[in-house]
């Protein structure tokens, strides 16, 4: 049976992206989630970690956009191209998503590293938070991509496979292959895992204008910007994105 409890972060949360802003989220915790109610959400601007669909309400900011990918008219680019030609040794495995020592020791050295690149607020994942944030709720529609060089576990990406679309979660990998692109490779696999199955829409998470961490989302046209913030019952405004 679907269970359902709405609820809304503690303000005054430091932002993750700027200094000098505050966050403030609205929450929906939500156990035997749907493959339909899961793509009404992410259509609304809702991303999933778990069993936590959360949409920022930021006062006085706006700068976290969604956005989506429309697959039908996606071409590999050459940058892409070449992406996908510097990783002809890497491996991928999809299943559904579990936990591992491997898994959990990657994931938090991503985020040592991403602390001092980037400055990304950094504490250790225990097992259980990260079944929480990757393996709890992923129902019918949740998998995971691992991504492998001789056997050695180099990355791992989460997506949700829908009815239209597919979106993705999360995605870490190892650093000493930065050379091989993953995120971008990461993004590529799901588009067009999307693209052979006919799906309309990639889903790739908030989009921030010209900023260090979150603008490359940008690279991957054409898409589309979410224009309203509609509840669940209202229907959401998707317009094409023109630089």
């Amino acid at each position: 049976m679907l269970q359902l409890i709405e609820f809304y972060s503690k303000p005054c949360n430091p932002c993750g992206y700027y200094d000098d802003r505050y966050s403030y989220f609205r929450y929906f915790f939500i156990q035997n989630c749907s493959k339909s109610l899961c793509q009404a959400l992410i259509e609304r601007g809702f991303r999933r970690f778990g069993e936590y669909f959360f949409t920022p309400m930021c006062a006085g900011c706006s700068e976290c956009i969604s956005i989506r990918q429309r697959v039908g008219g996606f071409v590999l680019s050459k940058s892409h191209r070449r992406v996908i030609a510097k990783n002809t040794q890497t491996s991928i495995t999809i299943a559904r998503p579990s936990i591992s020592d491997e898994k959990l020791w990657l994931y938090n050295k991503y985020h040592q590293i991403m602390e001092s690149k980037k400055g990304w607020s950094y504490q250790e994942m225990s097992a259980d938070s990260y079944c929480e944030s990757f393996v709890d709720g992923f129902c019918d529609f949740g998998y995971e991509i691992s991504y492998k060089i001789a056997g050695k576990l180099v990355g791992v990406g989460y997506f949700d496979l829908l009815d239209n679309a597919i979106s993705a979660t999360y995605f870490f990998y190892d650093h000493k292959f930065s050379k091989l692109s993953l995120g971008t490779f990461n993004i590529l696999t799901q588009l067009l895992i999307a693209k052979s199955k006919n799906l309309s829409y990639f889903y790739p998470g908030y989009w921030i204008k010209d900023h260090h961490s979150m603008g490359y989302k940008e690279r991957f046209t054409p898409f589309e910007v979410l224009v309203n913030t509609p509840e669940i019952f209202e229907p959401p405004i998707w317009e094409h994105y023109a630089k």
